[in-house]
């Protein structure tokens, strides 16, 4: 087992890309601390699967950010991949909905990132992997802040390579393009009955639109490529930033 004596803290792990990481990396060995929301019940159930530490900060609180950090100690490998969204016109958009985009998706990874980088530094070895997005180098329309943030974090990303390159710690992005979730899956039969379209047709000619290999990214593939750059072999592979999004920023 290739993670075995590391320890990991994923963000928003427990459902979707989060948890898909968390399991991916735990395979190899990595003890992992899951953290995010969800009924208490299953989370229990996720911790005995992964003999895993919960940690339940809320991430749009700094102070409670540092705490949980505080509780769980040194950690190897760092995923930051809670995040939200929001959509509607820029001249009609919450300022609270701004305002939270922007505390979990960007200053949510800055905190994790500046409490668990001197252990890193210390041990001479760290992995941080910020889950972006394909907004991360493309952006939509009515999504201003979930643009910018992402925007946002593959910049941050960027800037924590450079001033660690000589750590032995590495920072990289992961952006993808529609994930098939629950969440995803869940939104279909509504646009099936809003639009009047089949579900082949939301699939392909909404949710796909943009995807030229008309698949859906599965959270098992975002989970390899996180493993990929937890690997020794992936020592020298830092700032950079995965699209993993069937082709959409290709065009």
């Amino acid at each position: 087992m290739l993670l075995k004596g590391k320890r990991a803290l994923v963000t928003g792990s427990t459902s979707g890309i989060g948890l898909a990481v968390a399991r991916a990396l735990h395979a190899e060995g990595a003890d992992v601390v899951l953290n995010g929301l969800g009924d208490a019940d299953e989370i229990a159930k996720l911790r005995a699967e992964m003999d895993a530490y919960f940690g339940d900060a809320n991430l749009l609180d700094p102070t409670a950010i540092e705490a949980m950090m505080g509780e769980i100690g040194p950690i190897d490998i760092l995923v930051n991949n809670a995040g939200m969204q929001h959509v509607s016109p820029v001249e009609e958009f919450p300022t609270d909905k701004w305002d939270a985009i922007m505390a979990l998706n960007l200053s949510a990874p800055f905190h994790t990132t500046r409490l668990a980088v001197p252990a890193m530094k210390e041990k001479g070895w760290g992995r941080i992997i910020n889950t972006a997005s394909a907004h991360s180098l493309t952006a939509s329309p009515f999504k201003s802040a979930y643009n910018a943030s992402k925007h946002g974090i593959a910049g941050f990303t960027k800037t924590v390579a450079l001033e660690l390159a000589q750590t032995g710690v590495t920072a990289n992005c992961i952006s993808p393009g529609y994930v098939w979730t629950p969440l995803i899956e869940g939104q279909i039969p509504d646009t099936m009955a809003a639009r009047g379209l089949s579900r082949d047709e939301v699939i392909n000619d909404v949710l796909l639109a943009k995807q030229p290999t008309k698949k859906f990214v599965q959270p098992d593939e975002i989970g390899a490529l996180a493993v990929f750059l937890c690997r020794e072999e992936a020592g020298n592979v830092t700032g950079a930033n995965w699209s993993i999004d069937g082709g959409w920023t290709a065009e």
